[in-house]
């Protein structure tokens, strides 16, 4: 059976250090797993790093890459999501989509593991971002804590603001890398139940509160995003109201743990989410961490399509 690369979890947690050991590995050492072939990238959301970082990893990967927009595609509106992925099948060895619903990447794997037509047997699915999961920042945020600490089990990852797709990936892959997680956002904005079930079938250690300050006290690694998801825009001033408070800046920080490390998968509403001295400041990781997507992407797709693992 083809791998798809839907959800962090959809890793085991040896399959994900594997991952990450491919990541950290220098670009010139990856195997061309991709050499003479094309991948699809479909896009149905603007997107900045994602684009670059996926375009790079193939290219070191020896393959190429072919950017799509969603408007020329009109997934579900010119033709419905599996045709769609039965035709980039039959050109492509790996389709990557970021997509405004997770289930057109659903119904893309599905579609795939039961067509025989050209080129279907063996084409992975992998997810750019969904509005339920964004497993390839994942493992880039866990590559950037792992460069700034080495083992992550036993350490302590606060995450401040809207329990989004970024969080939901993010909290996963910390709980299969053995920390403990803490999670602050406003009452009315806390995370799903089920998530919180998730993880701890996971074995990961969950605290969740409404008080940034006890959620950052003596954590190893603070994280945020932006308040307001792409989608969600005319929400804006009401979770703008909703989030006050919940700003990291350098007060915050000061109760955390004195090596602490901050991330932001970006874009920054600078002010907002998080001030523009603590992102430009010295605990800062968030440009390592930027540079850190196309070392995912390329550790996802070697491990994907590499001799044996896609089975």
């Amino acid at each position: 059976m083809t791998r798809h690369l839907l959800e962090i979890d959809d890793l085991s947690c040896a399959e994900l250090n594997d991952v990450l050991t491919l990541a950290a590995a220098p670009a010139e050492t990856a195997a061309p797993v991709l050499a003479g072939r094309g991948a699809a990238l479909v896009f149905e959301k603007p997107s900045l790093r994602t684009r670059s970082a996926t375009e790079l990893a193939v290219v070191s990967l020896g393959g190429h890459p072919l950017y799509i927009q969603g408007v020329e595609v009109g997934i579900d509106t010119r033709e419905p999501a599996e045709d769609v992925a039965r035709t980039l099948a039959a050109y492509h060895s790996v389709i990557c989509a970021r997509v405004l619903d997770h289930e057109v990447l659903v119904r893309m794997a599905g579609v795939l593991d039961s067509h025989r037509g050209p080129g279907a047997a063996g084409v992975a699915v992998v997810n750019l971002l969904s509005d339920r999961s964004h497993p390839g920042q994942a493992v880039a945020d866990l590559l950037t804590l792992r460069q700034a600490f080495g083992d992550l089990a036993g350490r302590t990852l606060a995450y401040i603001g809207d329990p989004n797709n970024v969080w939901r990936s993010l909290v996963l892959g910390a709980a299969m890398m053995g920390m403990t997680v803490r999670t602050a956002s406003p009452e009315g904005y806390e995370p799903d139940p089920d998530d919180i079930a998730r993880i701890t079938r996971l074995g990961g250690v969950i605290e969740v509160t409404t008080d940034p300050a006890e959620a950052v006290a003596g954590a190893d690694a603070v994280y945020t995003d932006v308040w307001t998801s792409m989608g969600h825009e005319d929400e804006a001033e009401l979770r703008r109201k909703a989030f006050f408070g919940f700003t990291v800046d350098d007060e915050l920080l000061a109760g955390a743990s004195p090596d602490v490390v901050v991330l932001h998968c970006l874009p920054a509403h600078r002010g907002e989410e998080i001030s523009s001295s603590v992102i430009d400041g010295p605990r800062s990781r968030v440009w390592p961490q930027a540079t850190n997507r196309m070392h995912a992407m390329r550790g996802l797709l070697g491990w994907l399509l590499g001799p044996g693992a896609n089975t």
